[in-house]
């Protein structure tokens, strides 16, 4: 935890200003500098599906932290020394030499994204009572770390930029991913160490390929009898009845001694079991690509807020853009209050151990996000009916339910892809949640545009003007909310048909 609370303050160190950067030092415009954010962005998030197969395939977790850390300290530094004067570096070299430590900082802190938090949660043993409820306890403080970091960096390393410079304002987020990896090492005699067993992704197409080549064998009525390799292929996952196709990959044709030299003809249960385990988890994962679309449109929420009254008393005007540190006050706030207060009743009302299950934590942060918006609507409507004559304290509970949408969903979601994944295939699944942001946020992308281009007609500016009091924010939002509802109900019909990977038959 403290490895992600420093990492991740050297994240948003770099997130939090980087449009400011490339505006003022790089000279782009904003058009260029928003493009160049997004694709920066979605290097972040596309890169833990790498790191994530190194880690599964060959490294391990802890060696693949290791390598990644590494990058991404060279990477830091990089765009630490990008930020010097004149006189050590040119301004005909800066851009590039800035672009080369942004692009390291994000190959190296996307690909640790999938391994760090599956790491922490492997030092609990989950055959073990005492540790099974403090596992999920781990997730919880694991994301509070994460914007204890964030917090951190939203206000004191953004006002050093702002105060000593872009050396001092990148140098420092740097030093912070140095201590990241000591706080990292220091632990390295005490944990607990899981070894990869080979690409998750290519068990899985052998599965896939062996069941197409045997799809006119008939499956047995017995799954004891389908092939399951010799005792020493390690821990073994229990036969089940869906998806009952890929049972064919794991139909013995042939002597069953010669299937180490055929992995592509026949497979065991146990790797047909892992990719069972993936398919079921699809559409839950489809449905955290809308729930992140949701909250990508927090960004709409300081637009909204310039255009409402800001001074509180005579002399004091609220920063817009400052509410945003409701939004992580409020996780910070939340995340201990869940652990001490909802997870107690919870397991006294339901008789869970963990209080409530990965999936309803899910759909309790999913049906929160719809009320985030429609509060957001609704103080829009008001607004632009008292032409902004309404205090900008009335944005406050929409960052407040966005915050605890975060802790009951996004921390629900990670425990989820852990828990639920193979034990061979943690940090893949743990990726794929990482994906769901980026994918949420080109959804995003898709749904604005749309919606700009469906509204601004016959001279009209549209929902989503570039002056608010010309368009329809409150719609816009009202759109989202919608749409939120409907996967929330898409999510409770999966989440009801969904199993644990515990309770399977």
């Amino acid at each position: 935890m403290g490895t992600e609370c420093l990492g991740q303050l050297a994240f948003f160190g770099v997130q939090y200003s980087l449009v400011t950067f490339l505006t003022t030092q790089l000279r782009q415009g904003n058009a260029e500098a928003a493009r160049n954010f997004s694709m920066w962005q979605g290097t972040c998030y596309i890169a833990p599906l790498a790191g994530a197969i190194v880690a599964d395939s060959c490294l391990g977790r802890y060696r693949t932290i290791l390598a990644f850390f590494s990058i991404y300290i060279i990477g830091m530094g990089t765009m630490a020394l990008s930020g010097a004067s004149p006189a050590v570096i040119s301004r005909s070299t800066q851009p590039a030499v800035f672009s080369l430590g942004l692009y390291l900082m994000a190959i190296g802190a996307g690909c640790i994204k999938s391994c760090v938090g599956p790491f922490g949660a492997d030092q609990f043993d989950g055959g073990d009572a005492m540790e099974r409820p403090k596992k999920s306890s781990y997730f919880n403080w694991f994301y509070f770390a994460m914007y204890v970091g964030a917090l951190v960096s939203g206000s004191a390393v953004v006002w050093l930029q702002d105060n000593f410079g872009w050396l001092v304002g990148f140098g420092v987020p740097a030093l912070c991913t140095v201590l990241a990896m000591a706080s990292f090492l220091l632990g390295s005699a005490m944990y607990r160490y899981h070894q990869p067993r080979g690409s998750p992704v290519v068990r899985a197409c052998q599965v896939v390929v062996a069941a197409v080549r045997k799809r006119n064998v008939v499956l047995p009525h017995d799954g004891f009898v389908l092939y399951d390799g010799p005792a020493e292929e390690g821990r073994r996952m229990a036969h089940t009845d869906q998806f009952r196709f890929l049972d064919k990959a794991a139909v013995a044709v042939a002597v069953p001694s010669s299937a180490a030299a055929q992995p592509w003809r026949l497979c065991t249960v146990t790797q047909v079991e892992e990719l069972k385990a993936i398919v079921r988890m699809l559409p839950v994962w489809a449905t955290g690509i809308v729930y992140c679309m949701v909250l990508v449109q927090q960004p709409l929420f300081p637009v909204q807020g310039r255009a409402m009254r800001r001074r509180l008393g005579v002399a004091f005007a609220v920063p817009a853009a400052s509410l945003n540190s409701v939004y992580v006050a409020a996780m910070l706030v939340l995340v201990p209050l869940y652990d001490a207060a909802v997870v107690p009743a919870a397991r006294w009302l339901t008789g869970n151990e963990r209080g409530l299950t990965e999936l309803q934590r899910i759909g309790a942060g999913m049906a929160l996000s719809v009320a985030a918006m429609a509060a957001a609507a609704t103080v829009e409507g008001r607004r632009l009916a008292a032409a902004g004559e309404v205090s900008i304290a009335w944005q406050v509970p929409q960052y407040v339910l966005l915050g605890a949408s975060a802790v009951f969903a996004h921390i629900g979601q990670l425990e989820f892809f852990y828990n639920q994944a193979p034990d061979s295939m943690r940090s893949l699944c743990s990726a794929l949640g990482h994906m769901t942001c980026s994918l949420g946020g080109y959804l995003s992308s898709v749904i604005v545009t749309v919606v700009s281009r469906a509204t601004a007609r016959c001279g009209s500016p549209g929902w989503i003007a570039d002056d608010v009091d010309d368009g329809h924010l409150d719609r816009f939002f009202w759109l989202v909310a919608g749409l939120s509802s409907i996967n929330l109900v898409v999510f409770i019909c999966c989440a009801k048909r969904y199993k644990y990977k515990d309770s399977i038959n």
